[in-house]
């Protein structure tokens, strides 16, 4: 790992408002030695990797609550009392974000974890997730005061046009896909950043979780690291959504249940067309270059990559 004393700390650049986010939450935080930051642009395996490094803190405990742990901070209806209870808490923090790297702050106290995903992926897991809202859920977005730009509002009940609407207006109704990660990508470097793909975590699971603890300087015995990899599996948390799921899942239709959806990539295909496919390689190559391009599609990230 390289000397954090001679690395030159990457500053934040601009503030990011949308009917999500308020990024300004950041900016007096009083980050603590240890914290550890998850971030992705969204549907990449936020959540799994927040139970992760939860059970690695906790050392393989049943029953955590996960968001009331790990709070999306600068989710911008998130309660005020929710945001001090996160200061406050005693242990080891882990706190969720969906912000580019640029409208972050980028402490050398903290720890950052970024996972991506084939964006096509993400997208398919996107639309489960909005298309089951329930229909206060925009509301509360929507009409919430402070919100700036234009309304979420529900997709349409076409997957492939929820897909190029994604495509063509980068990341809508969300916020921009190529942008997220590049801007982490361009991190990826700095001694307290590790980029990990969705794929290497299915591929895997043990391998993932060994290589997330000796980032945070975690030493666990085989007996903790296996009950860790058990609450982490895909079926473990599947049957105890309601310890993952926001509000215990009430916002969606079916419940928890419905936010631990799938988990499984290549859902896009069959639907989206040869057109669709060469239009996104292309953007993506255009986007991220050819090595970012590369790992977005397949994994297996090293830091050996230029």
């Amino acid at each position: 790992m390289q000397d954090a004393s001679a690395t030159a700390w990457p500053k934040k650049t601009r503030e990011l408002h949308n009917h999500h986010m308020d990024s300004t939450v950041w900016n007096d935080f009083p980050f603590r030695e240890g914290d550890t930051i998850i971030a992705t642009w969204g549907k990449s395996g936020t959540t799994w990797m927040q139970q992760i490094v939860s059970q690695l803190i906790f050392e393989g405990a049943e029953g955590i609550d996960l968001p009331a742990l790990s709070p999306w901070l600068d989710l911008r209806i998130m309660p005020k009392e929710a945001i001090e209870a996160v200061k406050n808490q005693p242990h080891r923090r882990v706190i969720k974000t969906h912000l580019p790297a640029e409208a972050m702050v980028i402490s050398p106290k903290a720890k950052y974890i970024y996972i991506a995903r084939d964006g096509r992926d993400a997208v398919w897991s996107a639309y489960n997730h909005m298309a089951n809202f329930k229909p206060e859920v925009f509301g509360l977005f929507n009409n919430t005061p402070g919100r700036v730009g234009p309304e979420l509002k529900p997709p349409p009940a076409s997957v492939h046009q929820f897909y190029r609407e994604w495509f063509e207006k980068d990341g809508y109704p969300l916020w921009s896909f190529w942008e997220n990660i590049r801007s982490w990508w361009n991190l990826r470097h700095l001694p307290n950043v590790l980029l990990i793909h969705f794929n290497d975590m299915k591929r895997d699971l043990p391998g993932t979780v060994r290589q997330v603890a000796n980032f945070l300087e975690l030493e666990r015995d085989e007996k903790i690291t296996a009950k860790v990899v058990e609450h982490a599996s895909f079926d473990w948390m599947k049957r105890h959504a309601h310890l993952a799921a926001p509000m215990g899942g009430a916002i969606w239709e079916g419940g928890a249940t419905t936010f631990i959806n799938k988990g499984t990539n290549g859902r896009w295909q069959g639907t989206l067309t040869p057109a669709d496919i060469r239009a996104y390689d292309a953007r993506a190559m255009a986007e991220l270059g050819p090595d970012c391009a590369a790992w977005l599609e397949a994994g297996r990230f090293s830091r050996a990559v230029a």
